[in-house]
This record gives C-alpha cells, structure tokens and sequence, in this order.
C-alpha cells in the first residue's frame, strides 16, 4: 500500500521497522528534496472552545466513538461509512458503507462487532437522527450499552473519532477513485486493515493499533488497574 499521505516521522518509524538505519533528520531531509511536504491548515485555537475534564478509557472495548462520514463515487451518487473506534486501543473494528445507513443498519453492524470482541459500555456519538432514534435506544437499552451524546455543535467533544475521520479522508477517501459501494467497500477494509495492522500510531508509542492491544492482552499485571485492562481487552 502506498503512503502518500504519510509525514516524514510516521515514514521514519515505518523504514526503521523494516530495517533501514535512517534517521528522521535524513528522512525530512529526503522529504524535502523530493518535494513531499504536505501542507496543512494551522487551527486557531479558541478560549471559547474549551470544555471541562473528560473521563478517558482506561481499558480496551471499554469506550467506543461512533460517527459517519460521507463521500461520492465516480457516477457522481454519494454514500456514507459509519466509523468507530475503540478510544483506549485506537483500533477501528468497522467501516461499514451503504448508500443509505438507517439505524437498523448501524445496529446490524455493531452488532457483528460486538460478535467478535464484546460490546463496550459507553459509545460516544453526536446527535444526528440515527443515533437518537428508537431503534439505537433499545439496542443500547438491550445489551447495557451507554451513549454519550455531545453538545450540540461540539464535534471536539468526539475527538477520537473526529481525527480518525481526518486521517481515514486524507489517507483514503482523497487518494481513492471509488466505482461502486461495492469498490469502496473493498478499499475501506483494505485501508482498515492497514490502519490496524500497519500504521504507526503516534499516541501508542509508534505501535500500530492491534499490536498495542496485543502487547496489552500478552503484559503481566501488576495492579488491580492493570489486571481490569487486560481482563477486558481480550
């Protein structure tokens, strides 16, 4: 898989972990002279937006974030993918994309997650129809599941999901030509794949996602608050 979106240190860590002795001076370096910068918007940071504390997950598949993103294919029809992500682990155990994803549709999905790994006590998701719907409730309701629905118009108060979504549009959705649901459906797992598998993550100390969650199930507990976490994660 290419990495055209990749910056220069995810790039380093990458070369280093299939063995090259490089540096990440050499690698901007060589960034640079090959003219890969990649331009960003800086974010003006606002007083205003400041909130207060939030509690984090202090365990795997304890806490879940949960949105959709929209994008077009190439007959010019639009479709949307409903993300999650696991807020302790990083890992993103779906990317379902359906021209029309209705709450029974997003219930189904969860619920071929939660198949394989568990449901998790709290998903934090916005106030659109599908997740406020009857449909989402009962399912919550049903198997004790909490949603925790931000304020209105915070979208920051989901940042797990809302810098997933970031880099799941700029590594995937802007790079991709999609022909079909069917196409897209086949490059989101690919890229989901990767993601998992692959890709750095910088706040798990360069290790990709379900190699942190492995390293979690494998380590020896040596607190009460350890042995919770690796009790759940698995």
């Amino acid at each position: 898989m290419s990495r055209v979106r990749f910056g220069y240190l995810r790039l380093t860590v990458m070369l280093k972990r299939e063995g090259w002795a490089v540096g990440k001076k050499l690698v901007y370096r060589l960034y640079r002279n090959l003219g890969l910068q990649m331009r960003t918007k800086k974010r003006r940071k606002l007083a205003s937006e400041q909130r207060g504390p939030v509690q984090s997950a202090v365990r795997a598949n304890q806490r879940w974030s949960m949105d959709f993103i929209t994008d077009r294919l190439e007959n010019g029809r639009y479709f949307r993918t409903l993300t999650v992500v696991d807020q302790y682990t990083r890992e993103c155990p779906v990317l379902e994309a359906a021209h029309s994803l209705t709450a029974a549709k997003v219930v189904d999905a969860l619920d071929s997650v939660a198949a394989k790994r568990g449901y998790p006590e709290s998903i934090t998701v916005d106030n659109g129809s599908e997740f406020c719907s009857r449909v989402m409730d009962a399912w919550a309701y049903r198997h004790g599941v909490k949603l925790d629905f931000i304020r209105p118009g915070k979208p920051v108060e989901n940042g797990y999901i809302e810098s997933f979504n970031g880099r799941l549009r700029d590594e995937c959705l802007n790079v991709e030509l999609f022909w079909s649901v069917e196409d897209a459906r086949a490059k989101l797992e690919k890229w989901r794949v990767d993601y998992n598998v692959h890709r750095p993550h910088s706040s798990l100390a360069n290790l990709p996602p379900a190699a942190f969650a492995n390293e979690l199930r494998q380590r020896k507990p040596t607190t009460n608050r350890e042995l919770l976490t690796v009790g759940n994660s698995s």
